[in-house]
């Protein structure tokens, strides 16, 4: 996020590039939408006096020779002792409003009571985005000597234990993720005293992606620091910048557990930018036919590897967003063989980002980003944070990423300190993406996500308040801080073994470390390490949730462009085998899925319909994966797995249909299976466009009888142990997500169903049945029925007036 390196010039306009990408290999017909955002002015503003001078000078020997108006509003708002969010646009400079005060409380050697000098505590969701902030102040240190005694070091799962240890002793600037925090740091406090004492900030950056189950426990890891805080005597003032947030004083205040009218919210950008011309990019249909005779559009993958390739022939610095780590290895691939016969030396120049390589390759690939060596990168979203990628000229999106938040976070990577950039959105053959390309306002004409967030989820809760009970017995003056729910909460615990209640407060009682509870990430589990067999060599690591489908037994897998078949994956050992290979072919899993309704929450009549919310277990298992031609998708096989099945208690909306209503929609026996799972496909689809999540955060379930319910029913869930707020969302936002549901089906061109309207990249039931007429009719009766509802109420209320 540093906005003070230099830039490599931009060798061409980018309505020349977009132009140059149009005109090659004929694909005039490809882009959907243009729309151009102007350049901005910057409006400077003066350094403020109680900056120290050589935190000044050394911004200004980097080449910063004045803040801009935001950065000295955030700054200044830190240093008199008032929490602050930063909310402007990427590349505005945030890292520089909180480097201001937390560099001059570190040198002004304020003293704690111990004798330690005032220290900070940065958070950040990615150990990659913490090595650049450690880059950044190495930076500073080298332009100004008078920044020598800050000393600033990385605490991490890539942190020696001697150096740990040094951590603890000397560093006043701690670079962490809430991971380290949750399961090192706090269990450990009392090693950490002497630094806790004088905690004086806490920077939280990129804090937009703490949302859903992920972002409810990282609120209550931090409310955790702040008791332990308060017991050692200190109060820390946070600091928190994102590019992407929807109310962010509000965002901020759930997150930090603090009233909004605590948090500064500062929002008006006053950097200058460079103007942004953003295409919207469909890929053309194919001459082939995939599943039960659907037409096959050409993989957003194969058209971001040709864009690529195109870019960096004309020197032009680019990032390729993609939606997975084997899609971005898979670019990658299929650029480097395009660049191979093109020249050489240019594919030596492009290479992959993702999370789950080891230390020592994502180092060195950061820093050949950061110095300009790579001119073409194939990325996950572990590069859309504020990493900074100096000069890049474009962006290339293979497939929307879910929320506007994060589209606009990507796109903002390009065009940094006022150069002028090119982003580019290849849609998916989805139903979401397709809906997208050529609805352009739903994208540039509406505001960003609510941050969707629940601290007082019972099931990210519960562990927290075992967890502080661990670091400091828990007392009745401390539950406000875990939310209302927290009282509630500790009689159940007390009764399952796990706290014990003293006329002191509640102790935790067993011998097992109380943060292996729970998983702030949800990963499930052991991460499962993926090993060549042949050397040994360990590649990476794959997240415990995503084994069973990323690194099952005859998966491919890719890893910096090179090709491995998976021999066997040992569950009792976390490790998947694998062995070199070249296949032109690629894999995807297969699951099926159950649903049980635990508990109603909420439900509503829709005429003789139904609409409900309330908690569900889902159990799944991967049962066969399929080998498909990479470059078309074409399905060549499927192969059965014996896996061992998976339960996931959530919440869920769903909605029934009576007898009747199936007969008013035309459906016969036969039919309706197909209309009920085609209505599930796309619902799923375009419900990230009203909740802050994506595609994959969600599964469904669709049946034409179910036990629970004694009727057709279509079940939406969230796909996170305790539920992320996403089906709650979809419950109160029913009636125009389902009626753009019925709408987007009904739009599409195709005759049968197809990946843009009823197909799904992730169906456990490959796709079948699926009826797109019914569909259509199924949620028309469905919407329906929910208009008499309202007709009658309105007339009930009419009478009742006249009476």
């Amino acid at each position: 996020m540093r906005d003070w390196c230099p830039m490599s010039p931009n060798p061409h306009s980018q309505e020349d590039l977009l132009d140059r990408l149009i005109a090659a290999h004929g694909r005039p017909d490809r882009v959907t939408h243009v729309r151009r955002i102007p350049p901005r002015r910057g409006r400077p503003t003066i350094w403020p006096d109680w900056a120290r001078p050589e935190v000044v000078d050394a911004f200004r020997a980097v080449g910063v020779d004045h803040p801009w108006e935001h950065q000295a509003l955030a700054a200044s708002a830190a240093a008199s002792g008032r929490s602050v969010v930063l909310a402007t646009g990427t590349a505005s400079g945030k890292s520089m409003a909180y480097l201001l005060p937390v560099l001059t409380a570190l040198l002004e050697g304020t003293r704690a009571p111990n004798g330690r000098g005032a220290t900070a505590l940065y958070l950040s969701p990615t150990k990659a985005l913490a090595a650049d902030q450690i880059r950044a102040v190495d930076e500073l240190r080298a332009a100004q000597t008078g920044l020598d005694p800050v000393r600033a070091a990385a605490y991490d799962g890539d942190t020696p234990v001697d150096l740990r240890r040094w951590v603890r002793g000397h560093a006043a600037y701690v670079l962490t993720n809430p991971d380290m925090l949750h399961r090192s740091l706090l269990p450990a406090h009392r090693t950490w005293s002497a630094y806790l004492k004088a905690l004086k900030y806490v920077v939280i950056d990129e804090c937009h992606t703490y949302r859903g189950v992920f972002g409810s426990h990282v609120a209550q890891v931090i409310r955790r620091l702040r008791r332990v805080c308060r017991r050692y005597g200190s109060d820390p003032v946070f600091i928190l910048a994102s590019a992407t947030v929807s109310d962010p004083g509000g965002a901020a205040a759930r997150l930090i557990g603090a009233e909004p009218d605590d948090i500064v919210a500062v929002t008006d950008d006053a950097s200058p930018r460079g103007a942004l011309t953003f295409a919207l990019w469909e890929p053309p249909l194919t001459d082939l036919k995939g599943e039960r005779g659907a037409p096959v559009r050409r993989t957003a993958t194969a058209e971001a590897a040709d864009l690529l390739t195109d870019l960096v022939v004309d020197g032009v610095r680019t990032v390729a967003f993609v939606r997975s780590r084997r899609g971005a290895e898979v670019v990658r691939v299929m650029a480097r063989d395009q660049l191979e016969r093109i020249d050489p030396g240019l594919a030596e120049r492009v290479a992959t980002y993702r999370s789950g390589y080891l230390a020592d390759e994502r180092r060195g690939l950061e820093r050949a980003l950061h110095d300009g060596r790579l001119l073409g990168v194939a990325a996950t979203t572990a590069l859309e944070l504020g990493v900074d990628v100096s000069g890049l000229d474009a962006v290339l999106l293979a497939g929307y990423p879910g929320t506007r938040a994060s589209l606009w976070q990507q796109a903002g990577r390009a065009g940094r300190a006022g150069q002028a950039a090119l982003a580019v959105l290849i849609a998916r053959d989805d139903p979401l993406d397709t809906f997208l390309v050529h609805h352009p306002e739903a994208l540039f004409d509406r505001p960003v996500e609510a941050t969707v967030l629940d601290p007082d989820n019972p099931y990210v809760l519960a562990p927290h308040l075992c967890a502080a009970a661990a670091e400091l017995p828990l007392e009745e003056s401390d539950l406000p801080l875990f939310g209302p729910v927290a009282a509630e909460l500790l009689p159940g615990l007390v009764r399952r073994g796990l706290l014990r209640k003293r006329p002191s407060g509640w102790f935790w009682t067993s011998p097992e470390r109380a943060t292996d509870l729970t998983d702030i990430r949800g990963a499930g589990g052991q991460a499962v390490r993926v090993v060549e067999e042949d050397t040994g060599r360990v590649l990476g690591t794959v997240d415990a949730a995503a084994a069973h489908s990323a690194v099952h037994q005859g998966a491919v897998h890719l890893h910096q462009g090179d090709t491995y078949l998976v021999r066997l994956l040992d569950l009792a050992d976390d490790v998947a085998l694998v062995r070199r290979a070249a296949p032109d072919w690629t894999t995807s899993a297969r699951e099926t899925t159950d649903i049980r309704i635990l508990e109603e929450v909420r439900a509503e009549p829709w005429g003789e319909g139904r609409l409900h919310f309330g908690s569900v277990e889902v159990t799944s298992r991967v049962v066969s994966y399929q080998r498909r031609r990479i470059m078309t998708g074409e399905v060549l096989g499927e192969h059965k797995l014996d896996l061992p099945e998976r339960s996931l208690r959530t919440r869920a909306v769903w909605w029934t249909v009576t007898p009747d209503q199936v007969a008013d929609a035309a459906l016969d026996d036969t039919d309706l299976p197909g209309a009920a799972h085609a209505a599930e496909h796309a619902s799923i689809g375009l419900l990230p466009l009203f909740a802050t999540c994506d595609r994959w955060d969600i599964g469904g379930v669709s049946t034409a009888l179910h036990p629970d319910t004694g009727l057709p029913t279509v079940f939406v869930y969230d796909g996170h142990a305790g539920g992320a707020g996403f089906a709650e969302r979809a419950y109160a936002t029913a009636p125009s997500w389902l009626a753009a549901t019925r709408d987007a089906i009904a739009a599409c061109e195709c005759e049968a169903g197809c990946p843009s309207c009823v197909q799904s990249p992730k169906c456990g039931n490959g796709n079948f049945p699926l009826d797109k007429p019914g569909a259509i009719r199924l949620l028309t009766v469905l919407l329906q029925g929910r208009e008499g509802e309202l007709e009658g109420q309105a007339q009930a209320e009419s009478d009742t007036c006249e009476q």
